[in-house]
């Protein structure tokens, strides 16, 4: 198993909040997973690449943003290598489907330490 460093946000080291995130500070090529709170939390999308924009196109994707109804919309990301970013994007939807994604990977998946 790879041993990823999930990245949480402020001094407090707390789950970054997808709608307030300063994405211009995020300079990380990776994966990322996107959760909303409440009870019972979700899986919300998981996906990988340059993190920044992703999370930029995401955070206007009403089909997304949709489930800030349901609670917070949280993400973490991690660094990973483009080699491997399918494989561990992939492992990580079989572990936590999440409600929306195109198509995952069709890689071998890399297990991952989870992010939470």
């Amino acid at each position: 198993m790879t041993t990823l460093k999930w990245i949480k946000c402020g001094n407090g080291g707390h789950w970054c909040d997808l709608e307030s995130l300063k994405l211009e500070k995020i300079t990380t090529n990776g994966v990322y997973v996107i959760w909303h709170e409440g009870d019972p939390s979700s899986v919300v999308r998981i996906g990988h690449g340059d993190v920044a924009e992703r999370l930029s196109q995401h955070r206007n994707d009403p089909a997304i943003v949709v489930y800030a109804k349901l609670g917070t919309l949280r993400v973490t990301w991690a660094a990973v290598s483009a080699a491997r970013q399918d494989g561990v994007e992939r492992y990580l939807a079989n572990e936590y489907p999440p409600l929306i994604g195109d198509a995952f990977p069709d890689a071998e998946p890399i297990a991952v330490n989870s992010p939470w």
